[in-house]
């Protein structure tokens, strides 16, 4: 497997980022991976290199570089962080990361090793919204995008992500935990029509006795079946869609 640290250029200012792709002239079908609210860390590139390892250039940028160089240490995380890390959070936007998308894109596009045409997406916890808000304003660009246990999809907000369903011509998929305190219980029914009424093609998951976070195998709430599903439809996805 080929991987390595890069920069990406942008209006404001370089991104950090890390890229991973399988050995081989390829080129490979690219995959934006979007964050989780912990940030960027080795938990996260472990997932990257698995996407690659399916047959993807994967590409995970560092979405808090506005703020400088943030890293999360979740296996020793205490309290005190939290704070922190909402901060860092709740200082993106739909429209931030909407700007930062197209430097993301453009990155791909120059890269050698990743296949002109559709490319895929995943994003965890706070990046469902950023995932289904990408496939909607980069509608010819994205033709499977992943939700996991993602928040923040339908908001009474003027830009609420799901208000923009309608523009997508992508596949989706939504996985949502079974147990999460941070997904009313109106999101998933609200997202279920707004989907069913633009014609998308989705699918939507819910794990039985899953909780927010489950994917990761660093934590407690780990769950390996609802963990293995998920990427495996995931995958079945992106292949179906971009192979």
């Amino acid at each position: 497997m080929i991987e390595k640290d890069v920069v990406i250029t942008s209006r404001n200012g370089p991104i950090p980022a890390f890229a991973a792709c399988p050995e081989g002239s390829g080129p490979y079908p690219g995959i934006l991976f979007y964050m989780d609210a912990p940030g960027i860390r080795e938990e996260l590139r472990n997932l990257a290199r698995r996407i690659a390892k399916h047959g993807y250039f994967c590409l995970l940028p560092d979405m808090y570089y506005r703020l400088g160089q943030l890293r999360f240490d979740m296996v020793r995380r205490a309290d005190g962080m939290r704070p922190t890390m909402m901060a860092a959070m709740n200082s993106l936007t739909n429209a931030l990361v909407t700007e930062d998308t197209a430097a993301w894109l453009g990155f791909l596009d120059a890269q050698d090793k990743v296949k002109p045409g559709p490319l895929g997406c995943v994003g965890h916890c706070m990046s469902g919204r950023y995932v289904t808000t990408a496939a909607a304003r980069f509608a010819n660009r994205f033709a499977a995008s992943a939700s996991l246990y993602g928040v923040g999809i339908v908001t009474d907000a003027e830009d609420s992500p799901h208000l923009l369903i309608d523009r997508i011509k992508g596949e989706m998929y939504y996985a949502f935990a079974e147990i999460d305190e941070h997904v009313p219980e109106t999101v998933i029914p609200t997202l279920r029509t707004a989907l069913d009424k633009a014609g998308t093609r989705y699918a939507i998951d819910t794990y039985k006795g899953s909780r927010h976070g489950f994917q990761f195998p660093e934590r407690d709430v780990y769950e390996t079946e609802a963990a293995e599903a998920a990427w495996a439809k995931i995958v079945a996805m992106w292949d179906r869609n971009l192979k």
